[in-house]
């Protein structure tokens, strides 16, 4: 029954889709999950003295980097719906059309929705001979759980590895929920090469009259949505949307030009450290540029051409990323 009721969200997630032309995760939040609107990032409280003007800054400065995650959102949003296959949804929409006529022992309803399921699926078939699944429903959430302070982050790190040293993968598990900071688009698709023959299997069951067998079936096959995650990391946005406007900032206020570059560098290295490809190469490059452009800024250099190369090369690695499938 509870196999049931998650598949029903989806498929009226996928309904939602055919109006909205969106899914997402609306007003859902959880401890770690969060909008854009109140997502934030926590500090520890700083103690010296001098700290506080210093934190100031940092806030203002990621602040004004944070309307760039709403933006980056939205646009995964976007893409990731205009993939969605209205067939596909109808044939999910018929099949749970199905189950619930055969849980009101109405076969013949059962049997036409079986029908019309399997008439779209062949058309999907025909159209796409060649692709294994297609997608039919979209989650987009924005998660921003991982502690700013590099020092926690490798406590938690430290954490994970005792936990799974000891095969305790549960609580593995949950630490490293903590350590997410990432748009997660999450899509839902239909497999063609087992979907037509449940319904088939679902149809005969039908005809001999044992209708529980054919509602197991049917949501076996249900259950046999493939679920495929592209993430974002947050502080790579973060990184990219304050150095913009740092480069905005760099003729009139330099102090908040430099400010923000720190928080771009800061977020970089929280990027790295919350394991989003900790191994690529291009952050040692990054770094140096962040170093070069620092530099420019301290002498009243020319940073014009420096802002330039170091934000193509931190969106196309943010792409890079962003585009990686996680199964």
């Amino acid at each position: 029954m509870q196999n049931r009721i998650d598949i029903w969200l989806v498929v009226m997630a996928s309904s939602l889709a055919l109006c909205l032309g969106t899914i997402s995760c609306g007003n859902s939040k959880g401890t770690n999950e969060t909008t854009t609107a109140d997502a934030s990032t926590k500090v520890p409280t700083q103690t010296a003295q001098t700290q506080p003007d210093l934190e100031k800054q940092r806030q203002e400065a990621e602040q004004q980097a944070r309307p760039g995650v709403e933006k980056e959102r939205k646009q995964a949003e976007e893409e990731a719906t205009k993939n969605l296959d209205q067939d596909a949804i109808a044939a999910i929409t018929d099949t749970q059309a199905a189950i619930d006529a055969i849980a009101s022992n109405k076969s013949d309803a059962a049997l036409k929705a079986i029908e019309q399921a399997t008439g779209k699926i062949n058309v999907l078939l025909a159209r796409n001979p060649r692709v294994a699944f297609i997608p039919v429903g979209v989650q987009v959430v924005v998660i921003d759980s991982g502690p700013h302070d590099l020092k926690a982050i490798k406590a938690l790190t430290d954490e994970v590895s005792v936990a799974v040293a000891a095969k305790d993968y549960p609580a593995a598990r949950v630490v490293l929920d903590g350590l997410a900071s990432e748009i997660r688009v999450r899509t839902y698709s239909l497999p063609l090469g087992t979907y037509p023959d449940a319904l088939k299997e679902a149809a005969r069951l039908l005809d001999q009259k044992k209708n529980d067998e054919a509602s197991s079936v049917l949501l076996a096959a249900l259950n046999t949505l493939v679920a495929v995650d592209r993430v974002t990391p947050l502080p790579l946005v973060l990184a990219r949307e304050a150095l913009d406007a740092a480069r905005e900032k760099s003729q009139s206020d330099k102090t908040m030009a430099e400010t923000l570059v720190r928080t771009a560098k800061n977020e970089i290295e929280r990027a790295k450290a919350l394991g989003y490809a900790a191994k690529d190469p291009d952050y040692a490059n990054l770094n140096t540029d962040i170093a070069s452009l620092e530099k420019q800024l301290k002498s009243n250099g020319d940073t014009g051409s420096v802002f330039a190369k170091l934000e193509d090369k931190l969106s196309g690695f943010l792409k890079r990323q962003s585009q990686q499938e996680r199964r």
